[in-house]
């Protein structure tokens, strides 16, 4: 709880801390104290454009703030709510003036006395019934925070940045003030010589799908699905992985309890079902779905929105402007085989030309782009000159296609898929055979992009795997046998944020992604050590990951420790 009085904070105090509510009593005695009269006004850092007895304008709760004089002075409370009273934290937009919300203040100031705290405080708490706030699992800072004796990664550069200090305001990065430079009324973090960076983005995730068997996806209740992929949403982030891409599956409904502040998680930009021809990587149907007539049901995967099946131009046209609809940042096509799905082949040509123009033409008039999942060089060219502007996996590619990757300026979203630890070791001895061609496919693939320099990001593409995600950071790290640790960071930092712009308009994050510097989204990850001599360190986030923030939000914090 932050005081204002003439101009000056107070003395602070902050109800996270409250261990009961008789603690709590005890703190609205000592608002009580401040001041005997109380007007009614609008919450968040009201106290640099409010004057007494004159409402403030109208911004963005974060917080419960009530405005008082007292003779004549001039005074602001913000309160600050953890995670125990974040009931009480506002959400989005300003509705306090409502008569609901001003009947409700009311009751509030009339029970701020000693006769009846504890009956204010019950009208306090009865805010969330009303529709007026909304919970946060993290707490936005109210005064600008500054990262203080650090060392710097920003996204790009090849060595660490040295002198410099990183000042959060709001969701954003503000400045890089000198390391000696004093900032006034900023919470300080003294992050001991450690290194502050990006947050980590996986530009090929599966939200919903990543930590579950492919069973459970295609034969659980979907309520069921989405509460497991919460749980998944929680674990991403304290990975370090603030922002992912999810080129596959129904995320909507996970990305907005995240945005809303009702779960933690990184930020989701989703393509909602994969558009799948009949045949295609997308159909999950079986033998006995067939054939498809107007008496049949929807495949379990449709159903769930994992996939929608499309085919011609016609029909393309409409399951693309459907996860348009919902909500998706880009578009997803199934162009070629795989080996999660039982009867396309890996070496597969999918979807016409008409058809994959139909659904990039969609995307384009809604001022995004198509990814494709294909692995053929056939495939791969043939998207290309459709129009498709990020190659999914591609690791069957060979050089005269990665050169057309590098002139049509797309780009190349690349997976780990080595013979290693991480290996799938399920399926028949041929679908065995297709993971070895791949893996050696990915070795080449390594090769050949940084020759043609063709723009390559980074993601993993965990699927149907509950004990795989756990990997995320070490299947980052494992790639720098390929590049220098610099290239790897930015492949997962700088280079995918530029890849996540790529969706214009529907873009859900406008901001910069992926780099500390002045006006980029306050992203950041405090790590123990120096990544760019030791990224390993980020195969193990829960001993070398110190501190996690998203959006200027706190997820984790042990740099005391």
């Amino acid at each position: 709880m932050h005081f204002v009085r003439n101009g000056a904070f107070a003395p602070h105090i902050d109800l996270s801390l409250a261990s009961n509510q008789s603690w709590l009593l005890k703190t609205c005695y000592t608002i009580k104290r401040w001041s005997d009269q109380w007007i009614d006004a609008c919450p968040k850092l009201c106290h640099q454009s409010a004057a007494v007895g004159r409402r403030p304008k109208r911004t963005v709760f974060e917080g419960l703030v009530s405005t008082y004089s007292s003779g004549g002075e001039g005074a602001v409370m913000m309160v600050s709510f953890g995670r125990t009273y974040q009931g009480l934290a506002h959400g989005l937009d300003c509705p306090c003036h409502s008569p609901l919300a001003l009947n409700l203040f009311d009751s509030v100031n009339k029970g701020l006395s000693r006769r009846s705290v504890l009956r204010g405080v019950a009208a306090a708490l009865a805010a969330p019934a009303l529709g007026l706030v909304t919970p946060s699992f993290a707490q936005t800072a109210f005064r600008p925070m500054l990262f203080k004796n650090v060392r710097v990664f920003d996204g790009n550069a090849s060595q660490l940045i040295e002198g410099k200090s990183v000042l959060v305001e709001g969701t954003s990065i503000k400045a890089l003030p000198g390391a000696n430079e004093t900032v006034t009324d900023a919470d300080v973090i003294d992050c001991a010589g450690r290194t502050l960076m990006p947050g980590l983005i996986d530009a090929h995730w599966h939200m919903l799908l990543a930590s579950i068997s492919q069973l459970v996806a295609f034969t659980a209740d979907v309520p069921y699905v989405h509460l497991l992929a919460a749980q998944e949403a929680e674990r991403t982030i304290l990975r370090g992985f603030t922002t992912i891409r999810d080129v596959g599956g129904p995320a909507f409904a996970v990305k907005r309890a995240i945005d809303e502040g009702r779960i933690p998680g990184p930020r989701i930009y989703p393509s909602g079902a994969m558009i799948s021809q009949t045949s295609g990587h997308g159909d999950f149907r079986q033998r006995s779905d067939i054939p498809r007539t107007s008496q049949n049901d929807l495949g379990a995967a449709e159903a769930a929105g994992i996939s929608a099946i499309a085919d011609g131009e016609p029909e393309v046209l409409r399951r693309v402007r459907e996860q348009l609809l919902l909500g998706a940042s880009q578009i997803k096509i199934m162009a070629g085989g795989g080996l999660s799905s039982e009867f396309d082949p890996l070496d597969s040509v999918q979807y016409s030309e008409g058809e994959i123009k139909a659904a990039v033409g969609a995307a384009a008039d809604w001022g995004t782009y198509v990814a494709a999942h294909v692995y053929v060089p056939k495939g791969i060219q043939r998207a290309l000159s459709c129009g498709v502007q990020s190659i999914e996996h591609g690791q069957l590619a060979d050089e005269d296609t990665v050169k057309q990757m590098a002139d049509h300026d797309a780009w190349w979203s690349i997976q780990p898929f080595l013979a290693d630890e991480d290996s799938n070791t399920h399926g028949s001895a041929q679908v065995q055979a297709q993971r070895q061609l791949i893996a050696e496919g990915t070795i080449r693939s390594f090769e050949l992009g940084p020759k043609h320099k063709v723009k390559m990001v980074w993601g993993t593409d965990i699927l149907f795997s509950p004990r795989g995600t756990a990997s995320q950071g070490r299947q980052l790290a494992k790639i720098v046998r390929w590049f220098d640790a610099a290239e790897v960071l930015r492949m997962a930092t700088s280079r995918s944020g530029e890849l996540m712009a790529l969706s214009g308009p529907r873009n859900p994050y406008p901001g910069k992604l992926g780099v500390i510097e002045a006006g980029a989204l306050a992203d950041i990850l405090v790590v123990d050590g120096n990544p760019l001599t030791n990224i390993d360190l980020l195969a193990d986030p829960d001993k070398n990951m110190k501190l996690i923030m998203k959006d200027g939000r706190i997820y984790k914090n042990t740099v005391a420790s």
